[in-house]
């Protein structure tokens, strides 16, 4: 199942903005304790992102790349 990056907006808590992935339809937002699921509708403003830029984004902030491969599939 292919997964697909967003990136949101920059604000003053994120600076560089906060990495999303929609997978199997279920929207995730890349959080201190791994993917949370994001109820509602993706946020405005949030730009789909290529996985280098993905992987460009967590170097940056410090993230492991390997999380990247690891969006819940849905249930």
């Amino acid at each position: 199942m292919d997964t697909r990056y967003l990136l949101t907006q920059a604000a003053m808590a994120f600076p560089r903005g906060r990495l999303l992935a929609v997978r199997g339809g279920r929207l995730h937002v890349l959080a201190p304790d791994g993917w949370d699921v994001v109820g509602g509708p993706r946020p405005d403003g949030a730009r789909p992102i290529s996985r280098e830029e993905a992987e460009d984004w967590c170097e940056h902030e410090g993230w492991d790349l390997a999380l990247l491969d690891r969006v819940p599939l849905p249930e």
